[in-house]
């Protein structure tokens, strides 16, 4: 009976984190919608919007507080990740995978990975350089968010979940309507299509793929900032398992489909969480997956993806 009274609160607790997976599995399914390949570093990207965040409250909750209100402070912080995390993935794009977008298939997957360590151990040398063995800490987390939360219909739903899961639907939103309703989108569609034919019709293709890796990296450092508000830990590994779990999610909702995307990091999220409830938090992963070859089994282009696939 306990474990039946406590699905609500898994319910909350797995929407916020699939919210999480859903928005760096956006970046993913971006991707491949316009280059049809998998930027493996995208998880790192992410990583790297947690520490972005980590330094701008610290900077700004330092010596004489130069900022003191919550609001503003997750302002400034989200919008840190996700400069800091679209600057890079732009830069990762014209370094690591421009010259090879007319290689085989295979050459930008290697690079994927090849950068993917590369980020990884420098952040690694930069995280035991200034904070040694230990891992970073938001310990001026409750002066972004206050403790507390709401009770709905018997559940509780902290600040922190509330705000997760608000601002990655909000964020969610804004991407399907600029895809949808707006002269870029219209570009990355055209894009994804046919590069050839968009190029002929006027369309900088370079700039669209640019502008694709800049909106889903600094998606995946919003995530960034809101996880590290969450867990109030970060760590340089952290980018492998999420983006590991967000490519899962892609491929469960149908990669190269935002509402794939975003209904299959729900999807993963919830499921993990009841797995946690029902089972022991050690299988949580196992049933993500099982769930992810039995769906795939199925319905192999995905929940919401075609015989096609559906791109951007």
């Amino acid at each position: 009976m306990d474990v039946l009274e406590s699905l609500p609160q898994q319910l909350v607790y797995g929407l916020a984190l699939g919210s999480v997976y859903a928005m760096i599995a956006l970046g993913y399914s971006m991707v491949y919608g316009v280059l049809e390949f998998i930027n493996f570093s995208h998880g790192e990207v992410f990583m790297v919007g947690a520490f972005a965040s980590l330094l701008t409250l610290t900077a700004l909750t330092g010596i004489g507080g130069v900022v003191s209100w919550g609001p503003v402070l997750l302002l400034l912080m989200l919008l840190a990740a996700m400069v800091a995390s679209g600057a890079l993935g732009v830069a990762v794009e014209r370094l690591a995978y421009r010259p090879l977008r007319r290689s085989s298939r295979l050459a930008p997957l290697i690079s994927a990975i090849g950068v993917s360590l590369i980020l990884q151990n420098i952040v690694m040398l930069l995280q035991v350089r200034f904070q040694g063995d230990s891992r970073p800490q938001f310990v001026a987390a409750g002066e972004v968010v206050p403790a507390g939360g709401w009770d709905v219909l018997g559940v509780r739903i902290s600040h922190t979940a509330g705000l997760v899961f608000g601002v990655s639907i909000v964020l969610m939103l804004a991407l399907g309507a600029l895809v949808t309703r707006s002269s870029l989108g219209r570009s990355m569609r055209a894009t994804a299509q046919d590069p050839e034919v968009a190029g002929l019709m006027g369309i900088n293709v370079s700039g669209v793929i640019t502008r694709t890796f800049l909106i889903g990296s600094g998606l995946a450092g919003a995530a960034g900032c809101l996880v590290a508000l969450y867990y109030t830990q970060i760590d340089y590994t952290m980018g492998f398992s999420a983006g590991i779990k967000a490519f899962a999610a892609a491929v469960l909702g149908g990669i190269g489909s935002i509402r794939g995307a975003m209904a299959g990091g729900l999807v993963l999220g919830v499921t993990e969480a009841f797995a946690a409830t029902f089972m022991s938090a050690a299988y949580k992963d196992l049933i993500a997956f099982a769930l992810l070859v039995l769906v795939l089994a199925i319905r192999p282009a995905g929940l919401l993806g075609r015989k096609t696939l559906e791109r951007v």
